[in-house]
């Protein structure tokens, strides 16, 4: 499972590095120790932390703002349903989630599960999941 710094779980959730730091030194948000001594959020638990994180936040009441046609979400996957024939991907973009309808095949090849880090690219009404260059 991926782990994520200090700094990349601060912009998948849309806060301060200093505000991932609080929150694991409360113990809210869960944390281990690299090879390289610095601290790391299990991908999983970040998933779970984001979901509830977004659940908790307000919502908007002004309706959206007008946006281009294309959008890029990266974020985290946090949950992934499978059938025999599609899946089911539901990524946690900061404030944002992203629900992806797709083939089971591409699901699996692209080893969605979550915590995985994916980007979600919206064109109209198709979303194409990607995962991010190394």
């Amino acid at each position: 499972m991926p782990s994520f710094r200090v700094r990349q779980a601060a912009t998948l959730l849309g806060v301060s590095d200093d505000t991932v730091r609080r929150w694991l030194d409360s113990g809210r948000l869960r944390s281990s120790t690299d090879e390289a001594g610095r601290r790391v959020v299990d991908g999983a638990d970040l998933a779970a932390f984001a979901t509830d994180l977004a659940a908790a936040s307000p919502q908007p009441d002004e309706a959206p703002r007008p946006s281009s046609a294309r959008n890029r979400f990266t974020g985290l996957v946090t949950r992934v349903v499978r059938d025999t024939v599609m899946a089911q991907v539901e990524i946690q973009a900061g404030p944002f989630r992203v629900v992806s309808l797709m083939s089971r095949e591409a699901a699996d090849e692209l080893g969605l599960e979550p915590g995985v880090l994916a980007a979600a690219s919206v064109k109209s009404t198709n979303v194409v999941v990607e995962l991010p260059e190394p």
